[in-house]
Order: C-alpha cells, then sequence, then structure tokens
C-alpha cells in the first residue's frame, strides 16, 4: 500500500514539474487563453496537464515511425505535446462569450481556426455531446503549434503539439497521443467568422 502511494505521489510531481517545462519551452497559446479556458464552463473543474518535451519525444521515435512518420523527421519533427484535462462534476455549460474571446485570442496571435468537419447545419438544432475546434499557427508552409480542444458534458480536453510539421505530418500524427484520427479525404474549412 505505502509503495503504491508514494509511486502516486511521485508521478504527480513528475507530471508537474513536466508541466512545467514544457509549458515554458513550448510556443503554447496565445497569452490569456489558460486563464480563458479555466473560466469557460460555469463551474470549477478538477485539471490534469501532462507534458512530453523534446527529450521524451525522442525516446519515442519509434512509436512515431510505426505511425507512418519517417524515423528522421520524427525525432525533429516534434518539440512537446502537452495534454491538459479538465472534469467537471456534473454537466458542464461553457460559456459563449468566453469562447468567443479565446477564439479572437488565437486569431489576434495569427492561428488559423478549424472546425470539426462532422458538425453540420442539419444537426445544428440537436444538442451536441463533443465540440471540437482545431487551431493552426503557421511558420512559412509548415505549422509550428497545433491546439485541439474537445469539450463533452462532463469534460474538456486540450491538446497542445508544438514542432516544425508539414501539412502531412499532421495525418501520421492522428490516432496517436490523444490526438484526434484525420480522416485524409476530409476537407477542412476555416471556421465561420
Amino acid at each position: 500500500m505505502r509503495y503504491g502511494l508514494r509511486v502516486s505521489i511521485a508521478g504527480l510531481i513528475l507530471s508537474g514539474v513536466f508541466a512545467f517545462v514544457g509549458h515554458a519551452q513550448a510556443g503554447g497559446p496565445p497569452p490569456g487563453i489558460r486563464e480563458s479556458l479555466n473560466n469557460l464552463a460555469d463551474q470549477p473543474a478538477t485539471h490534469t496537464g501532462i507534458v512530453f518535451d523534446r527529450t521524451m519525444m525522442q525516446a519515442a521515435q519509434g512509436f512515431l515511425s510505426a505511425g507512418g512518420l519517417d524515423a528522421q523527421r520524427a525525432a525533429a519533427a516534434l518539440t512537446s505535446i502537452s495534454f491538459d484535462t479538465y472534469r467537471y462534476p456534473r454537466p458542464a455549460f461553457y460559456t459563449p462569450e468566453t469562447m468567443a474571446a479565446i477564439i479572437q485570442g488565437y486569431k489576434a496571435a495569427g492561428w488559423k481556426h478549424l472546425v470539426n468537419g462532422n458538425q453540420s447545419p442539419a444537426n445544428a438544432a440537436q444538442p451536441k455531446t463533443t465540440l471540437t475546434d482545431l487551431w493552426l499557427h503557421f511558420a512559412g508552409g509548415d505549422i509550428d503549434n497545433v491546439t485541439v480542444l474537445i469539450r463533452q458534458p462532463k469534460d474538456m480536453n486540450l491538446i497542445q503539439v508544438t514542432g516544425d510539421l508539414r501539412p502531412m505530418d499532421l495525418i501520421h500524427l492522428s490516432g496517436h497521443f490523444g490526438i484526434p484520427k484525420v480522416d485524409p479525404n476530409a476537407v477542412m474549412v476555416p471556421a465561420p467568422q
């Protein structure tokens, strides 16, 4: 029993250290976004976060190459991946004004906002159980930051990827590390203004 408790405490401490180091190194979201995310729902949440930094990503090189990303490119492409999970005790209401401020913050910092391709005007009147937002930040023709925000009734997940990615790399990474699977035949469209 004591051994399990020590492992759990050590895991929490390591997660906190990795989260601090990763967020300090990663390009991450624009200023003020993290505070807005904490205030997005109508109730407080428990928050868990972990960051895989560049060293950890290099250790995962074999796993990435097995997913279709060239082994040499895999180690060079990713700088960090971070996961933040917010859990709510009861179904949450996500404040539209706060979400609008988050979208505007990304836009002001030069990020491109893409939305879930599965949402359509035909099903807009039905209650949505999952809302997905995707932001990309470009450096020339390559992507240097990706943020995926997934909102469900009782939890919200934020996945951030930092590195030097070609658009095709994003398809190879989808389905791994909690990044939603991307249909290679899907057409991504910019979010409405």
